[in-house]
Formats: C-alpha cells, structure tokens, sequence
C-alpha cells in the first residue's frame, strides 16, 4: 500500500510525490514518466559515510583530553551563516551533548550582538572547557541587509570585542570603543564554521558572494573551515524517520556535494540535528554533534601549533639578525 504524505520541491531529479511504503516501513520518490511511474528509493543500501554510533561515550573523553599547548587560553570558533540556519541551537545543542541534558544558554535569534559563549563543566563553578563559540548575526540578501562581511573578516583576526553591536550599513570602525587593535592569539579565530540548512531550497546569490568573501579570507588567514548541515531530519524523510540514515541519503550526499562546490573539502563537511522541541537527549543525535566538535576542536588544535610554530621560525630569525649585528 502507498500513503502520498510528503510533496518536497527537488531540483535534483524529476520527483512529484514522496510516499510511505506501509508494507516495507520505507519512504520511496516518485517519478512519473506520462502515463507511467517508478519508485525510487530515498536512500542507498549503503552508508556512504561511516558512522560508528556506539561511539559517544569515547567522543566525550577525547574531547575532554583536549588542552592547550601552543601558547593559546582556549580554541575559538566562529560560527556564520545565513538568517535560520541554527547557529546558536548548534552552540547550544553542542553544550547539551557535552552535558548530556538540554541547555539553552545561547538565545536563538538574539545574536545581533558579538559575544563569547563560554562552556563550564559541569562539575565546576568555573573551569571552563577549552574551546569558546562566537556567535554572531546572520548573513543576509542585499547590500544593506543582515551582518557585514567585513566585521566577520575583522572578528577572525581578533579585532572585534564583546559586546559589539553589529550595523548592517557599516563595519566596525578603528576608533570604536570594540576595535581591539592588538589581538592576541586567544582573540583571533582558530575555526571558521559555516551553518548552512540542509532543508533550504535556494540561497540568495548575494548570500553566497558574502560567503566567498569571509571564506577566501579565512583561506588567506589559513584558518580552517567546517560547514555543518542543519535541519537535516526535515530535508528528508528517512532521516526523520532514523537519524542514523543520515549518510544513506540521497539528498544529504547531494546537499554535501553542493557544499564541496564551494571550497570546502568532503570531509570538512557533515550534517548534524539540533535540538528543539525535545526535552531529553538522543544518544544518536549527540553522536554527530560530539563527531562534529571533535574535528572543529582537532582542526582548530592543527591551526594553533602551525601559528606557533610560526611564531618560533619568526624569533629565531630576529634574533639570527641580533647574533649578526652585533
């Protein structure tokens, strides 16, 4: 028996109709040629990325393990995107993960501000995990629309302060109160992570011209880029029927290929669900937000020792040129 429950607009083959296959429990595309139809199946027999989804608990004590060594307090990771894409349920789905109960101490859809979300143990009043979350306003079509490029592009060297109200008509400005004109390592960012909404049909060209921007910057600052795929269960509905077909569909490979056009490699590349409406952890859902965190952390870590590492090359030579005119 075939129930139509599901009509989703796909640019990618020639579908009409989504059904559910009550004899298989399988979600099955349409395509009708005339007078004619055939079923095809929304998702491959195998995963095209493995997962290992018994793996959380070994997740969270690699995280845990992680500390500073290069000269760095902490990672800092700046996350960026289009309105809606979910970066701050990333940043709060990942703290929920990590404690392994909801938090929502990021507010969604307050981030006209830059701030510093900081992670505390939870067996501490004041340690905090080694790595911090910048979340900042969304990208958006039009010039005068939305956070500016250049203020993302000054936040990644480390000239933006706390505090700073982003203006969409103009950046931050060297005679601000906010422009730091000496950042630190610990100001600059570490990991450069880009929410982009696995169920979004279309994104705005200028969008995507502001993206290309904060990424060739991000390239010639050598910081490393992650893009994450949000909203995943609503892009498909075998993944909404089990997480853990994430990387059997059709349409997450389609939408990672997508995202591979624009600079970013494959494996730099994954798909995560933030939490919303539930009120308990699924121990699947933090298994892809913990894969997610941990190679934002290991990214970042190979960013800070290749920074120090310049660093030390840098003095030796000035202090060759010292040895030598003396």
């Amino acid at each position: 028996m075939l129930c139509v429950i599901y009509e989703p607009v796909c640019n990618h083959i020639l579908l009409l109709q989504t059904v559910f296959c009550t004899n298989s429990e399988d979600f099955y595309a349409v395509m009708y040629l005339g007078n004619d139809f055939s079923l095809i199946s929304l998702v491959f027999d195998v995963p095209w990325r493995k997962i290992d989804w018994g793996n959380k608990e070994e997740l969270l004590k690699m995280i845990n393990r992680y500390t500073p060594r290069h000269g760095e307090e902490h990672l800092r990771v700046l996350v960026y995107g289009p309105v809606g894409a979910g970066k701050s349920s990333f940043i709060n789905s990942v703290t929920s993960a990590l404690y392994e109960r909801m938090s929502n101490e990021a507010a969604a859809n307050t981030s006209d501000s830059y701030e510093t979300h900081y992670i505390f143990k939870e067996d501490s009043l004041d340690d905090t995990y080694p790595f911090v979350f910048n979340d900042i306003m969304g990208l958006e079509g039009g010039e005068k629309q939305g956070i500016h490029p250049e203020d993302i592009k000054l936040a990644m060297k480390g000239h933006v302060r706390d505090g700073y109200k982003f203006n969409p008509m103009s950046p931050l400005s060297e005679d601000s109160k906010h422009y730091n004109p000496n950042p630190t390592i610990d100001d600059q960012v570490h990991v450069l992570v880009l929410m982009l909404s696995a169920n979004c049909p279309e994104i705005d060209h200028s969008v995507i011209q502001k993206m290309k921007e904060v990424r060739e910057t991000a390239r010639d600052l050598g910081i490393p880029q992650i893009a994450m795929g949000t909203h995943v269960d609503k892009a498909c509905p075998e993944i909404m029927k089990d997480i853990k077909n994430i990387y059997r569909s059709k349409s997450m490979k389609t939408n990672v290929e997508f995202s591979k056009a624009v600079g970013i490699p494959l494996n730099c590349i994954m798909g995560v669900k933030n939490y919303s409406e539930e009120t308990d952890n699924d121990a699947d859902v933090d298994t892809l937000l913990l894969i997610a965190l941990k190679h934002i952390v290991t990214n970042g870590l190979d960013f800070v020792r290749k920074q120090h590492h310049k660093r030390a090359h840098s003095l030796e030579g000035e202090m060759s040129k010292l040895n030598v005119n003396k």
